[in-house]
């Protein structure tokens, strides 16, 4: 069975590149008379509005996708996230973290280091708080958690490969190349890379289509996946839809949000033919 989905975030109003995704996933599910799920990515409770998810709705119901309800809210699984996490704790690939951003940013340009590296989520930690064993007791409430990403890696018989499009990916060196990434943080209680692999698996997710964007982050994805012992899904990083300069458009883009171009009298038609459907 195909099953796919769509999880903005309510955080600004959807713009053509939420368009072009959402509607070539809905594509997709109906090419194989399969099903389209919308899911409602709310962690960031401080920045998640309710007029911008009720935004979501209209737009997205006025380009022509439906999807069955009620859909998934990622606030609602907090207990499933944390169990989770407990888990991990269990098996000892967890520590707490309680670096700010400045001080990662700091130990990242120190002299010493180099030049400073990248991965999905920015500057890669440095390992400042990594214990050199794992942390005993019970999971710590609202603390940062970071995953120990050279004791995940050796819990497995073999590395977290992926197929993209078809095409067989290895992540090569995650401990460099991605580092220690944050599962749970203190004012979310998840992080993104947990909730979405977690609620892929509830959703019963046989593919996911989304942005080329993400593609660094699905190794991590598969890892945790593979840790928790759920399946993964096909992947598929389309394209991005850019503006005139090349910049990818982000949220605050207000002059390419579809709200925006329905005010100004275009139909659903028009949007697929702005972004090549």
């Amino acid at each position: 069975m195909f099953i796919t989905r769509f999880a903005p975030s309510p955080t600004g109003p959807l713009h053509l590149g939420h368009a072009y995704s959402a509607m070539l996933a809905h594509d997709r599910a109906e090419a194989e008379r399969g099903t389209f799920l919308l899911r409602i990515d709310d962690l960031d409770r401080s920045r998640c509005r309710a007029e911008w998810e009720v935004q979501i709705f209209d737009d997205l119901a006025w380009l022509g996708l439906t999807w069955p309800k009620p859909v998934m809210r990622q606030s609602e699984r907090l207990p499933v996230y944390r169990s989770a996490l407990a888990g991990l704790w269990e098996m000892g690939l967890l520590y707490p973290c309680h670096c700010s951003r400045a001080d990662i940013r700091a130990a990242a340009y120190a002299p010493q280091e180099g030049a400073a590296l990248h991965g999905p989520d920015g500057l890669i930690y440095p390992g400042t708080c990594r214990p050199a064993t794992p942390p005993a007791g019970p999971v710590p409430d609202h603390a940062a958690l970071r995953l120990d990403m050279a004791r995940a890696l050796a819990t497995l018989d073999e590395p977290p490969e992926f197929f993209e499009q078809g095409r067989k990916i290895i992540p090569d060196n995650m401990v460099q190349t991605v580092g220690d990434v944050v599962l749970a943080r203190r004012d979310m209680g998840a992080s993104y890379h947990l909730a979405v692999v977690l609620d892929d698996a509830e959703q019963k997710i046989s593919h996911v289509i989304r942005g080329a964007d993400l593609l660094e982050a699905t190794q991590i994805h598969v890892l945790l996946q593979r840790l928790l012992r759920l399946p993964t899904p096909v992947y598929h990083h389309h394209v991005l839809i850019r503006d005139e300069n090349g910049k990818r458009l982000a949220k605050r883009d207000d002059a390419r949000a579809i709200a925006t171009y329905r005010a100004e009298g275009r139909s659903p038609r028009d949007i697929r033919r702005m972004v090549g459907l």
